[in-house]
């Protein structure tokens, strides 16, 4: 994670994600503006963060590790969105893993400063509902479209969902388990999705071919 010292830039940022609208109070003059490069972590799993954290732009993921060290993926973010929180509400609550996607960038507010502050601020509780609210439809929409949906229509939304500039690489395992399904099914369904030429294998990593093709696919189960 990077402290970018651009004004410009933050400026242009909290501009276009409307950060400022999520309080009542003035917090352009505190926000820290930081970025957080592909695949690095913007919280790490058992740390509690110092800030709380605004993506205003790129896309990140929660996970968790599970008592017999698998890990589990749980949610998908993009911007923009409150991350951190969970944290900030609650003290004793455990601390899940954010990782980056893509290179993104995010606006925070130290918590020692501001917690109390935030949590007795109206403007701010309606946004941070807001966003809970949202998260749960979409993961309520998610387990429904996991019992309904072809595998190869999901995975085609997934897959747009966490590419990085055209390119996946994913551990392969995580994601079988995201989907309930065994490992073996879901490299068959990466291989048909080759097949169609849609996708190039290269190594561990899939890269997109046709992208309007995959987003064909993914129309039916794209959370409304």
């Amino acid at each position: 994670m990077k402290r970018v010292r651009d004004e410009s830039l933050r400026q242009e940022l909290m501009e276009s994600s409307a950060y400022l609208d999520q309080f009542s109070f003035d917090v352009g003059s505190d926000a820290e503006l930081f970025m957080v490069p592909a695949g690095e972590y913007i919280i790490k799993e058992g740390v509690r963060p110092e800030y709380l954290f605004y993506l205003c732009r790129g896309r990140a993921r929660l996970f968790m590790t599970l008592s017999n060290g698998d890990v589990a993926l749980i949610d998908f973010f993009s911007a923009p969105c409150f991350i951190g929180e969970m944290e900030l509400i609650s003290d004793d609550r455990e601390v899940r893993a954010v990782q980056a996607i893509e290179d993104s960038y995010l606006l925070a507010l130290p918590l020692r400063r501001y917690r109390d502050r935030l949590l007795n601020d109206a403007c701010f509780l309606r946004s941070l509902c807001r966003l809970l609210g949202v998260k749960n439809y979409r993961n309520t929409v998610t387990f429904i479209r996991n019992q309904t949906f072809p595998l190869i229509n999901r995975l085609a939304a997934f897959i747009l969902m966490t590419e990085d500039q055209g390119v996946i690489r994913k551990e392969y395992a995580q994601v079988a388990e995201y989907f309930g399904v065994s490992y073996r099914h879901l490299l068959y369904v990466f291989a048909e999705l080759v097949e169609r030429g849609y996708l190039r294998k290269e190594k561990k990593s899939y890269v997109i071919l046709d992208r309007a093709a995959l987003e064909e696919l993914s129309r039916d189960v794209e959370v409304r």
